[in-house]
């Protein structure tokens, strides 16, 4: 496929509606970074197990990412697929399936995303058995750690290479931590090695402050922000929902209303992609003007919300970013 081809047909065929904000919504995107500004993307929903490194590995390593937000589930299961690819279980008639079949994927040890069956044993326990490990050095040495910065050291130290059925190319967490960009994962306790990690805390007396928490996540992003708004600022581009979003865009608010602090800019540019329908009593459905009146987005921010399916509307606006 010939460089710009995948642009230059959202150019042409991207119009109106939902296709017209997508390509309004990537131009100011580009626009954004081409005039020195930074972006956060976060990650919601299971866009990891949808394979979404393939695209957003190239954004981070194009520097058309500055700092991540994500929930704890894409931050380990952008690793699972990594390590795990080849075992994973695709079931394309998933709507069919019976409660019967439900318990037969359990017992099987497959999880379920959709019309993706995760492994238990070639993911979680290969990847479990290698932090275990990690954890115990870290509470020895008593040093502490991000939840990211586990995963940092799963790919610094090569625990888990020998086990990678992918390219590591496709891995949106390997690009992040060979840029060495700040992954902020609000509320990781929620995820499957957090619980792993209480269940070691309850089992083996593992010391559950090894591990920052949420509230030292906001004290750095608020340090991080501050030195990283001058000039054009930041953006904020938001995949689906929920706490991978909600948690970061609140470092504003926090610091202008709490901290009291005179100086701090809104969000420069703010897009997010979502099939939640826009609604009153909804967060995930407001539109972003309601974002003003929580300190957050100003009156002259860029704003967009394309409300589609991350899944088919990301890569292709990633496309267009990367000029492909």
């Amino acid at each position: 496929m010939p460089k710009g081809y995948i642009s230059d047909f959202i150019d042409r065929h991207y119009c109106h509606f939902n296709a017209a904000v997508l390509k309004e919504a990537a131009q100011a995107y580009k626009k954004h970074i081409n005039e020195k500004g930074k972006m956060m993307v976060t990650l919601a929903g299971a866009m990891s197990t949808a394979e979404i490194g393939k695209s957003f590995a190239e954004m981070i390593r194009g520097d058309y990412v500055q700092i991540i937000s994500c929930t704890g589930a894409n931050l380990e299961e952008d690793i699972f697929n990594l390590v795990a690819h080849d075992f994973y279980k695709r079931i394309p008639d998933w709507r069919a399936l019976s409660s019967k079949d439900e318990l037969n994927l359990l017992k099987n040890k497959f999880n379920r995303v959709t019309d993706t069956c995760i492994p238990e044993e070639e993911a979680f326990r290969r990847v479990e058995r290698q932090l275990i490990e990690i954890w115990k050095s870290a509470s020895g040495n008593k040093k502490r750690f991000f939840p990211h910065e586990l995963f940092y050291q799963l790919i610094d130290n090569k625990l888990l290479e020998k086990y990678y059925q992918i390219n590591p190319d496709d891995s949106w967490v390997v690009a992040a931590c060979r840029k060495k960009i700040p992954i902020v994962v609000g509320g990781w306790e929620d995820s499957t090695i957090g619980n792993v990690f209480a269940a070691r805390c309850i089992q083996d007396g593992t010391d559950p402050t090894l591990v920052k928490s949420g509230i030292e996540y906001m004290m750095f992003l608020a340090n991080w922000y501050r030195d990283n708004a001058k000039g054009n600022g930041i953006g904020f581009f938001q995949i689906g929902g929920g706490i991978a979003g909600d948690f970061p865009i609140c470092v504003v608010p926090m610091m202008s209303q709490d901290l009291h602090l005179d100086d701090v800019p809104c969000w420069s540019y703010f897009c997010q992609v979502s099939d939640s329908t826009t609604s009153y009593g909804s967060y995930s459905g407001a539109v972003p003007n309601e974002k003003i009146t929580w300190g957050k987005l100003d009156v002259n921010t860029p704003k967009f919300i394309i409300e589609s399916d991350a899944t088919i509307v990301v890569p292709l606006l990633f496309a267009y970013v990367l000029g492909w």
